[in-house]
């Protein structure tokens, strides 16, 4: 264990305000004699490179130990950097994205997927990852939804505190555990318009209600960092919000961790325009609580000439420092530089059937049944069967953000299929063009043949990989290009047609809709991807995935969601004649095509005999909710229970239907169970108007389904 105040007592200003420095690892590529390239973009020396704290991206753990080994030979104290990442949803073995693994609904999984991700990562060199994204998000629109955990504060907060533990474990000195740092600090999700980086605008009571509590849950969880959002929240910045990084970080969550920029957000407190220059956007940035730098020279450059000025103190830098230092020493950085990495146990680990069976039955927990007519799932016994459009073949499924995960590792639809079917005869025809967006229509003749002369059709539509992620936000969420009228053609000349959907958000689909009998949702499920894909549209795994955010009947209706509050004037309440005048759109329906909450399986699961315990909830009791689900069918399945309530009376207007309980279980065929849930006035609160997080006397509607589809439903009285 190092002696922190012992180093600080030793080091300089400037050895210290290095500590809060962040560059790519490439600075350590331009170490000749002449100066050039990112070394001179951030206007950094030599000798900043003895004192930089950490490093963000790197190919290898070779390449990490190089830059370790220069850093060292160049810092008097020995202090090793951080070694840091984006490993989202894997790091060479890539499981689906984050807005996929979240309809598993399954906390334990997400855990799970995160440690085999660390240990991959770790013997790579990776001792930090920018891991849990946490962003609450209503718009599909967004490409960054594909990073997040839906549209339900409670959810997001279950599997995001379960990645903190699978990433960190008990001991961050252990070699195949990394610090996780959540994100994105706060209101991201929130974006106007969908677009990515935008304002957004809020009110603290929606905030505190939707927006927060999955970070707090992570801070909870143990998440060593914390990163501020690039949006202004409420006119501020999040990284110079006061508010965000005072009031509620540190002064009512007594946060302790290590606070880290996002990439040059100090940069762009300039652009902005809350920060006339870098030397202001180093106060804004410092003053309100952000430790780390990334990518950008305010502190560098600044720091210490504010510490001269009387600004800050030297002794608010050493808080900042010790933080960082503190972090490293948690990973054991002053015993090992390396923290275990190396690259001969990285590459056995890679994509090593342990690993492989993992992600493989992570893509098929996440895979979402949106509609089924009975064709699936397919027999086993076929023997012609066409695999048609632009995904048939297709290794670019594992979505962005895949770190290190390579498109030629994946295993294509058409890769598993023939591996299922070994003696069928499987024709493959992409069917449009060969660009996504163009309007070519020539390979459609093929793709027709193909399904005429098939006994079943797997359409494998969807949209690119570099169609969601960060910077890819879509105007349109239609499926692009020709592919509707490819499934029109396909369909109409053989209607046995399963449609498979690749995709990293919830896409406008009902044109599709209304045609396909089938259709699977596959999100972007990475490596094992086409032999998950057999193995549900085959009936050797059956579908589980409950959707984690809604899918639109138009993109006019977005942003969407389930949670919504009530209206004065609610479209379902009033009759035909009086539509007009109430919140209802003239030309599409109002609810979505397919709400938050639905999927479906091949098993057939009834659910009868909703009680309570006690019909009266104090805050000293309990109550128990309990329903029997049975499997009446032969086939074995998994089924998510979800408990929600409506609070229809109270001081603000409340959710028609939230969220506050689900157990994803096993069934047997035929199997029976019992399935009983805790409800306690604590999940009863919510923030009121006077910025109280309380709970209200009165009469709570209690319902088992899902959202906007409720089996079942109880009143019990709360009385305080």
């Amino acid at each position: 264990m190092a002696d922190i105040q012992k180093l600080l007592a030793q080091m300089t200003l400037e050895e210290k305000i290095g500590q809060l420095m962040q560059y790519n690892g490439n600075v350590f590529m331009d170490t000749s004699a002449e100066i050039t390239g990112p070394m001179q973009q951030f206007g950094l020396t030599e000798a900043d490179l003895g004192r930089m704290g950490s490093v963000l991206n790197f190919a290898s753990a070779d390449e990490m130990k190089a830059m370790q080994d220069l850093h060292l030979s160049k810092d008097p104290h020995k202090i090793p950097m951080l070694f840091m990442m984006d490993v989202i949803h894997g790091y060479r073995t890539i499981f689906p994205i984050p807005l996929g693994l979240g309809c598993s609904f399954d906390p334990a999984l997400a855990k799970e997927c995160s440690q085999m991700a660390a240990r991959e990562a770790g013997a790579s060199g990776v001792q930090v990852t920018f891991t849990p994204m946490v962003d609450y998000c209503r718009d599909p629109r967004w490409g960054r939804v594909m990073e997040t955990c839906g549209e339900d504060p409670m959810l997001a907060g279950h599997l995001g505190a379960a990645q903190v533990e699978g990433f960190q474990g008990e001991d961050l000195k252990e070699y195949d555990h990394l610090a996780a740092c959540v994100k994105h600090y706060a209101g991201y999700g929130g974006v106007e318009a969908g677009r990515d980086y935008n304002l957004v605008e809020r009110s603290e009571r929606e905030l505190r209600e939707y927006f927060l509590p999955a970070y707090k849950a992570c801070i909870d969880a143990g998440a060593a960092l914390l990163m501020p959002s690039f949006n202004s929240m409420n006119g501020i910045p999040s990284v110079a919000n006061p508010w965000l990084m005072k009031k509620i970080l540190k002064d009512e969550w007594n946060y302790q961790g290590v606070v880290i920029s996002d990439y040059n957000a100090l940069g762009e407190l300039l652009v902005h325009g809350v920060a006339e220059n870098e030397k202001q956007a180093a106060q804004l940035a410092f003053q309100n609580g952000c430790h780390i730098e990334m990518c950008s020279s305010a502190y560098l450059h600044h720091l210490k000439e504010l510490v001269e000025e009387g600004t800050f103190s030297e002794a608010q830098i050493d808080e900042a420092v010790t933080r960082v230092l503190e972090l490293k020493d948690r990973l054991g950085l002053f015993d090992d530089p390396y923290h275990g990495a190396d690259q001969q146990k990285a590459e056995a680990l890679f994509l090593c059937p342990e690993h492989r069976e993992l992600v493989r039955r992570a893509a098929e927990e996440s895979a979402v049944l949106l509609k089924n007519n009975g064709l699936l799932p397919l027999s086993e016994d076929l023997n012609r069967v066409a695999l048609i459009g632009p995904f048939a073949q297709e290794q670019g499924i594992n979505g962005f953000w895949s770190c290190c995960g390579r498109d030629e590792d994946t295993v294509t639809m058409a890769q598993g299929i023939r591996k299922l079917l070994p003696e069928a005869e499987i024709t493959v025809a992409r069917g449009c063009g060969c660009q996504w967006d163009d309007r070519d229509t020539s390979g459609f003749e093929a793709a027709v043949q193909a399904a005429k002369n098939a006994q079943a059709v797997i359409l494998c539509l969807g949209e690119p990989q570099t169609y969601s992620g960060e910077g890819n936000c879509r105007a349109d969420i239609r499926l692009p290009g020709m592919q509707l009228e490819l499934a029109k053609a396909v369909i109409d000349a053989n209607p046995n047609t399963a449609v498979v959907l690749f995709h990293g958000r919830p896409l406008d689909i009902s044109g599709l809709d209304e045609i396909a009998p089938a259709i699977l949702s596959l999100w972007f499920p990475g490596t094992e991807g086409g032999n998950a894909a057999a193995n549900l549209l085959f009936g050797r795994a059956n579908p589980c995935g409950k959707l984690d955010m809604t899918f639109p009947r138009s993109i006019g209706q977005c942003p969407i969601y389930y949670n919504h509050p009530n209206t004065g004037r609610p479209h379902w309440t009033n009759e035909a004649k009086q539509q007009h005048f109430a919140s209802d759109y003239i030309d599409c329906p109002t609810l979505p095509l397919y709400s938050f909450g639905h999927g479906l399986s091949y098993s057939h699961f009834v659910y009868s005999d909703l009680q309570v315990s006690s019909p009266v909830l104090t805050a000293e009791t309990c109550i128990q909710v309990s329903v029997t689900v049975k499997n009446d069918s032969p086939r074995p399945g998994k089924e998510v229970v979800q408990l929600y309530m409506r609070d229809p009376v109270a001081s603000v207007v409340r959710p028609v239907q939230q969220l506050i309980g689900y157990q994803k279980l096993a069934f047997a065929p035929g199997e029976e169970k019992h399935v009983t849930f805790p409800v306690t006035e604590e999940m009863l609160r919510f923030w009121n108007f006077e910025g109280q997080h309380t709970s209200e006397p009165g009469t709570i509607q209690l319902m088992v389904g899902y959202a906007d589809h409720f089996l079942l439903s109880q009143h019990i009285e709360y009385r305080a």
